[in-house]
């Protein structure tokens, strides 16, 4: 498909490259020319510009494109514990109202759950997800049929799936559709054998490939952690060897100065869920740190169960208060680095360097935001607004691949909305009868 973006402000998230005025063409999935509008005219009129038969031509209307959002860490099924297991701590909430549900689902019951999350990704502008959740292949085939960028990330643990189960979805989605790709992960330390974990370790190695887990989520968790092998949970699975090779870490709340050398060394990435460990009660990330340390940081909502929403404009605005807050500096953090951890960093953390930033050549990822509501007015500084006073009704176009497959309030995803939320309610009336 040949798509047209015209009329539009163009913020690519390039280093050092201001907001511009211009357009952005994209041929099948990938951006064909993004380019100023005055280098636009000058070539148009000279004829050095192709004559191109377009699909589709729209007029942006002097609003935002940037890159998609990525979420770079949520369990999309669980949809189906949004507003059901609140009011505990993540021990008791986990073992006394998230598992026992989780017992219960199919796989057909995750794949309706996951397209109701991906809808609601799109409603805010995320184009990609970093997926972690049981039965990883009802999530690839909601995704892939609603077009969703999805990278799945296992969530092996002592009771669930084993690591020979992991090699074999590593090998098919990392091979199957381009919607799709596979990382290798656990769930965490605390609910992971050391002989999992050293079984891991060794396909890590042979694989040569980066890892991602829950880590530091909780005080309680690092001290039981230390009290089993006298170390804190970063330093414990970087003597496995399970950091040889790169990855990132979820939460990372509690992490010692120690904790975050080994990320930097091992370049790993911090990913943080600040409404998550907010509603939860598990303390606020110390960012200022991470990035004196020079740590990658990335964000993402974790799972409707424990945040309740997957917004990613909440989570960049707590992400900025919360580190004023922690630091008692109103300016302990760049709005633009944070819109940066929520684009550019998170397509890294994903291993979506194709997804990064708009520029030739990169998947057409792209949102485009109103900047005709009154929360955006006046533009003093766009990526602050973006990420203090920005929201989800800011969301005007959401396109993964070059489709469009959000516009005006409106899904272009082959399926009626109500069809999903029929099927959901469906799974709910089942599932929790008699919890």
């Amino acid at each position: 498909m040949n798509l047209r973006l015209y009329n539009a402000r163009i913020l690519t998230m390039e280093r050092d490259r201001e907001i511009f005025p211009g357009e952005i063409w994209i041929k099948n999935e990938k951006i064909a020319y993004v380019a100023p509008k005055e280098e636009i005219d000058r070539e148009w009129k000279g004829q050095e510009m192709p004559r191109i038969d377009w699909d589709l031509e729209i007029d942006c209307q002097d609003n935002l494109l940037m890159p998609g959002f990525k979420d770079a860490h949520t369990h999309s099924g669980m949809t189906l514990l949004r507003s059901l297991a609140d009011g505990l701590p993540t021990g008791r909430w986990l073992k006394e109202k998230v598992f026992p549900v989780e017992e219960r689902l199919t796989q057909e019951d995750i794949y309706y759950l996951t397209k109701l999350a991906v809808l609601e990704y799109l409603s805010g502008g995320i184009t990609s997800i970093f997926d972690m959740y049981l039965k990883p292949e009802a999530a690839a085939e909601a995704c892939i049929d609603l077009g969703m960028r999805c990278v799945l990330v296992s969530g092996l643990n002592d009771f669930t799936s084993s690591v020979s189960q992991v090699e074999e979805e590593y090998l098919k989605w990392n091979r199957r559709n381009p919607l799709i790709s596979y990382q290798i992960g656990f769930h965490g330390e605390y609910t992971s054998s050391p002989g999992l974990l050293a079984e891991l370790a060794s396909l890590v190695h042979h694989y040569r490939a980066p890892v991602y887990t829950h880590l530091a989520e909780t005080a309680g968790e690092v001290k039981e952690c230390r009290e089993r092998t006298g170390l804190t949970p970063a330093m414990y699975l970087d003597s496995l060897g399970l950091f040889d090779f790169g990855g990132g870490a979820y939460h990372c709340v509690h992490m010692t100065r120690e904790d975050m050398e080994v990320f930097r060394r091992r370049r790993l990435y911090m990913i943080t869920c600040p409404a998550s460990n907010a509603k939860l009660a598990s303390g606020v990330a110390p960012y200022r740190d991470f990035w004196d340390s020079r740590v990658g940081m990335a964000i993402g909502t974790d799972g409707p169960a424990s945040n309740n929403a997957l917004d990613m404009f909440r989570e960049m605005f707590l992400v900025a208060a919360l580190s004023n807050l922690r630091e008692m500096d109103p300016a302990s953090i760049d709005p633009l680095e944070v819109l940066r951890m929520a684009t550019v960093n998170g397509a890294k953390a994903m291993r979506l360097g194709r997804a990064d930033v708009l520029a030739k050549g990169k998947l057409a990822d792209i949102v485009m935001l109103d900047m005709s509501q009154p929360n955006m007015q006046p533009e003093h500084n766009i990526p602050a607004n973006l990420v203090y006073s920005g929201s989800k009704a800011n969301v005007k176009m959401t396109v993964v691949g070059g489709r469009v497959l959000y516009h005006d309030g409106r899904f272009f995803v082959g399926e009626d909305p109500e069809g999903i939320y029929r099927q959901c309610r469906r799974v709910a009336g089942r599932v929790l009868q008699g919890i």
